[in-house]
């Protein structure tokens, strides 16, 4: 019960600061419930499974709405590539309506820099739910190194989160790439109870991104799941 009406909080403080005209103010990219929120629905299962929207035939015509659910800030429903909203080493597609943003980035002697930190990586794009229904992000964080194994990267960033634990981790490919993937728990203090996460990692000349998936409880986490399955599977090099 206790979820659920912290759900309805978090809603209701988000439909009063659109009404103020505040809908499209930055949340800080904390790692609080509020920040990394999933959908507020009640359904216990999973969402339907989303797929890679089909490439557009013929050629654009100049000055051309996007498409519905598409972001004029992707190319092709694809984020990371150069001239995208969020430029990073690998490129993938997004579920309908998921919005990338870049992450801020806060001075060094700010409180917001702890926020934009994890371990050695640092955040570089959170990619908002909101817009699809959910309350939630995709967020992605990249190390400045080609060196390394995925799932060492992954066990650099699950051991810096202080209250994570039973991490499983699973060589796996995104897309063509060569990864890792981990599912693991962290603690909630909101909630009084452990909520499952999952993030996948891979290795570029580029740098080595993490892409993370989070949620106000396990529940909404796997409803956001999709979007996280659909980012994986279409994972390639940005070029």
């Amino acid at each position: 019960m206790k979820r659920y009406v912290v759900r309805g909080t978090v809603a209701a403080a988000l439909v009063g600061a659109a009404l103020a005209g505040c809908g499209e103010q930055k949340e800080p990219a904390s790692r609080n419930a509020t920040a990394t929120a999933a959908s507020p629905s009640g359904g216990g299962s999973p969402s339907a499974s989303v797929s890679p929207s089909p490439s557009a035939g013929g050629s654009s015509t100049a000055g051309a709405s996007p498409a519905p659910g598409r972001n004029a800030a992707t190319k092709d429903g694809r984020v990371g590539a150069p001239g995208t909203a969020c430029a990073m080493p690998v490129s993938f597609e997004l579920a309908p309506d998921w919005k990338p943003k870049p992450a801020p980035r806060p001075a060094a002697d700010s409180p917001l820099a702890s926020w934009t930190k994890q371990g050695p990586f640092d955040l570089v794009c959170e990619i908002d739910a909101k817009p699809a229904g959910h309350l939630g992000y995709l967020r992605t964080w990249v190390q400045n190194t080609s060196t390394g194994t995925p799932r060492a990267a992954l066990e650099s960033f699950v051991g810096s989160q202080r209250n994570a634990s039973k991490a499983t981790y699973e060589e796996i490919e995104a897309g063509p790439l060569p990864a890792a993937e981990v599912v693991f728990e962290t603690y909630s203090k909101l909630l009084d109870e452990s909520k499952q996460e999952h993030a996948l990692a891979v290795v570029t000349p580029r740098g080595t991104l993490v892409l993370h998936l989070g949620g106000l409880d396990t529940e909404e986490h796997r409803e956001m799941l999709p979007a996280y399955e659909l980012a994986k599977g279409s994972m390639r090099l940005a070029s």
